[in-house]
């Protein structure tokens, strides 16, 4: 299929259903089956365009361009597969499924989960499932159109200064110390630089055996953190102001030393999560420019380069204040979310007498 939408350089789906879907169902796929897999051979190629137009393989004529550019896209065998009802039907009660396959609809196959994803899964699952395989083991990953809660009318803001030595500083005192984290990665990275230099056998299936397992104590990390922030959001009745920092990693300048625990760093990943946390508790989340936060006074406002005396300590030159730096940064954002709030409100002032 990839190889006949290169050749044909077919622009829409419905030309290169025309193309092969004969031949598709030649080859004993069933209708929904091939419709799924013109699809998603149609999307690669459109998501590939987008990459390309966006310069994110490269420049025109660069020779990592040249190279996607001049064969077909490839599909890996055990990549994820999309389902959608009338390939895969759930029994809830019994927590099994009954899948389409190649070789035949397979029926009972038991799927584990746990009883508060069961009651999602039972309630507000819609649309498409993904079957993926992860570390040889398969996974079916449902989508869930879950309401959200009416969103409440914010007193105020809790800022969230993001970093690194601290993953997250509020402005209401809670600190997420990234010192663990921060530890557990360098451990990691040792550990898979000497089995890399072993390179034997062994050392091949235990870094397989390893593999993700960073990645997850880094999620873990991130949920927890984002859980307690909107926990205390919600219990005083407060909005949530986060930094815009999309594109920070192309704008900042690091010495070779910093370059890792930088790129390791899951700015993106916290915020997104603090977002479905906040909208499914019905908290209001606004996002601030981040310039000048951490080097602004938040009691009298005086912004200067030499008032971050060091990464934890902020001495104000002009009215004195001593903060812990982050802690600091989080109120000046806190402020900021007001006024983007305020800004944004809608006016419920009634109208002037005539």
């Amino acid at each position: 299929m990839s190889t006949v939408a290169f050749e044909h350089s077919v622009p829409r789906e419905y030309e290169l259903r025309k193309h092969t879907y004969t031949e598709l169902k030649s080859q004993g796929l069933g209708a929904q089956a091939a419709q799924h897999v013109i699809k998603k051979v149609r999307d690669a190629y459109t998501t590939l365009k987008a990459n390309i137009k966006a310069g994110n393989l490269g420049k025109e004529g660069s020779k990592r361009r040249r190279k996607i550019e001049s064969a077909p896209i490839r599909f890996r065998s055990n990549a994820a597969q999309p389902y959608d009802d009338r390939c895969l039907s759930w029994q809830y009660d019994a927590q099994t499924v009954s899948i389409w396959t190649t070789h035949g609809r397979i029926k009972n196959v038991r799927f584990a989960c746990s009883a508060d994803a069961l009651k999602i899964l039972r309630s507000h699952r819609q649309g498409e499932s993904d079957l993926i395989r992860r570390d040889g083991v398969f996974y079916l990953i449902a989508t869930c159109d879950v309401p959200e809660a009416e969103q409440c009318e914010p007193d105020g803001f809790i800022g969230v200064d993001l970093g690194i030595v601290n993953i997250a500083t509020t402005s209401t005192g809670y600190r997420a110390v990234g010192r663990g984290l921060n530890r557990h990665r360098r451990r990691q990275r040792e550990l898979r630089r000497t089995l890399q230099a072993k390179n034997t056998k062994s050392a091949k299936r235990l870094l397989k055996k390893r593999n993700r397992r960073e990645q997850r104590h880094a999620t873990n990390q991130n949920h927890i953190i984002a859980k307690t922030i909107v926990t205390e959001a919600e219990r005083t009745s407060s909005g949530i102001a986060l930094e815009e920092l999309k594109g920070i990693r192309q704008r900042v300048r690091l010495r070779k030393s910093q370059r890792v625990t930088f790129h390791s760093w899951a700015f993106a990943q916290l915020g997104d999560f603090i977002v479905y946390k906040a909208r499914r508790a019905g908290v209001p989340v606004v996002f601030v420019d981040p310039a000048g936060t951490s080097q602004q006074c938040c009691e009298c406002g005086h912004i200067e380069r030499k008032n971050r005396v060091s990464q934890a300590l902020f001495t104000c030159r002009s009215c004195g204040v001593v903060a812990h730096a982050d802690r600091n940064a989080s109120c000046n954002i806190a402020h900021r979310g007001m006024i983007v709030w305020n800004a944004g409100r809608e006016s419920h002032a009634s109208e002037p007498a005539a």
